[in-house]
């Protein structure tokens, strides 16, 4: 039997490649940030231009997201998520041996590429799994975006401390050459198409207006928040998004079918993504941050750049227990009551970070209250989209919610890391006490908002396709159209 056949068979296979080349995506997220000093001296670089090598990759992220995840709906998701682990590979092979920040930078917006394996990823879970299994496959890989950017910081710190900067990207080409390998020998290619043509101007809209804001808003740190080229970058970006949405709406075969996202369901779980990607990325910000300052602070634990990193551990782990809950609970009654859940408890643990934050174990102690939440809320989160979609748009859709996920890690990444800059002691210099409560108070608050959103979402009344339960067991379970479930939504 071909090996894609034995996968059809067996999805935990199939999950498990899948995972592997996510895996890869999202640790080169945040493996760089441990290494952004040793490559600044390295290169003989300033602190601005050493965050390009964050920036590119965010913005060539997000960009690519909603394109590649047409592709894959119009050519064959298997086929574009091994071309996109490929281009991958390529950027982190230009990373790891760049002479230059210039030739880096480029490096790390050919990775940039990998922003589309989650909706690849998606889309071939929803097309391939019995239906059973389709939300807590999704949300295991869900999670791993999570997962993956806490375990980023852990291998990266521990890579500079005992290797070099170079040694991230071996890694990282490393996971890809397998991952390429296992997806074209196991993977099964989707059947589900949506034919058309790529709209070409509607994606260089849509990389305009959301390269524009997203470069305003890593670099406002920087720049200021008031200085004329991060407002103005934020003001053409959304001003091009606007033109983009409109654009879209007068297209027979459009990039992004804006009327879709316009339903109530969708909207409501897009504008809560942005606050639960708010909130993760700024707690995995300020933990390590915290750990770090000196004791003489009288609230810092003086840890080292590699032990701040491992306090990361429970979060990481825990997601991994609060997603497959959440898939299992998904699959019996919905997404919805798991995203309130995983908010909730989000925003309680970083509220609990905001005023008990003096002791390693309280930290690994909230730390993995916040891994449970993030879990399940992710986990989740994707899985509203399918619900509420027909199959055909599984990677447009969930390409969108992706990016807009990406959207909200910057942004809270940024917002903490200003609130920090703004609350800094005279005498010493280091951020104050005050600062960090304020940040994971706003980050909690940020993840509540989340949950209250996401009270408004119609719940979906899933569609049982009886045909399954009379086909036979070695039918392929994702040939079926899955009825769109925004047809029978209940308030």
């Amino acid at each position: 039997m071909p090996p894609a056949d034995a996968a059809r068979r067996n999805p935990t296979t199939t999950l498990a490649v899948l995972s592997l080349g996510v895996l890869a995506c999202a640790l080169s997220q945040t493996m760089v940030a441990p290494a952004m000093p040793e490559i600044q001296d390295a290169l003989g670089i300033s602190t601005s231009a050493v965050a390009w090598t964050l920036t590119a990759y965010l913005v060539a992220a997000s960009v690519m997201t909603a394109l590649i995840g047409r592709l894959g709906d119009m050519f064959g998701k298997k086929r574009v998520l091994v071309m996109t682990l490929i281009a991958f590979g390529v950027g982190s092979a230009i990373c790891a041996v760049a002479p230059s920040i210039g030739v880096l930078v480029f490096g790390r917006v050919v990775q940039g590429a990998a922003g589309g394996l989650f909706p690849l990823a998606f889309g071939i879970v929803r097309d391939e799994f019995p239906r059973e299994k389709v939300a807590s496959g999704i949300g295991l890989i869900s999670s791993i975006l999570g997962v993956g950017a806490g375990l980023g910081l852990i291998i990266g710190g521990l890579l500079v401390d005992n290797a070099s900067w170079h040694w991230i990207f071996w890694l990282a080409l490393a996971l890809t050459v397998v991952a390429v390998v296992a997806t074209e020998l196991i993977v099964p290619e989707s059947p589900v198409r949506a034919p058309g043509r790529v709209d070409w101007t509607g994606a260089g809209l849509l990389s305009i207006g959301l390269a524009a804001p997203l470069i305003g808003v890593s670099q406002g740190g920087a720049w200021g928040w008031g200085d004329p080229r991060t407002l103005g970058l934020i003001a053409v970006g959304l001003v091009v998004l606007v033109l983009f949405g409109r654009f879209e709406l007068r297209q027979k075969e459009p990039l992004v079918n804006i009327r879709t996202f316009a339903l109530r369901p969708v909207l409501l779980t897009n504008i809560a993504t942005v606050f639960v990607g708010f909130a993760m990325f700024a707690g995995f910000v300020l933990m390590p941050q915290l750990a770090q300052l000196p004791k003489s602070t009288g609230f810092g634990l003086g840890t080292s750049a590699t032990v701040a990193g491992l306090l990361l551990l429970p979060t990481t782990l825990m997601m991994l227990v609060g997603a497959p809950l959440s898939g299992r609970f998904s699959t019996r009654n919905g997404s919805k009551g798991p995203l309130i859940a995983g908010s909730l408890v989000t925003s309680a643990a970083l509220l609990l970070y905001a005023v008990m934050h003096d002791s390693v174990p309280l930290l690994l102690l909230w730390g993995a209250l916040q891994g449970l939440g993030i879990g399940a809320a992710f986990a989740a989160l994707p899985n509203l989209i399918i619900e509420s979609v027909p199959q055909h748009q599984t990677g447009e859709a969930t390409a969108v919610n992706t990016l807009l996920r990406n959207v909200g890690a910057s942004i809270g990444s940024q917002v903490a890391g200003t609130v920090l800059a703004s609350h800094v002691l005279a005498s010493t210099g280091e951020t104050s006490d005050s600062g960090f409560t304020l940040a994971f108070a706003l980050a909690s608050a940020m993840s509540l908002l989340a949950a209250l959103i996401a009270l408004g979402i119609p719940r979906a009344r899933r569609a049982v396709a009886t045909q399954q339960a009379n086909a036979p067991a070695t039918a392929e379970p994702a040939r079926e159209q899955t009825a769109l479930a925004g047809a029978g939504m209940e308030g």
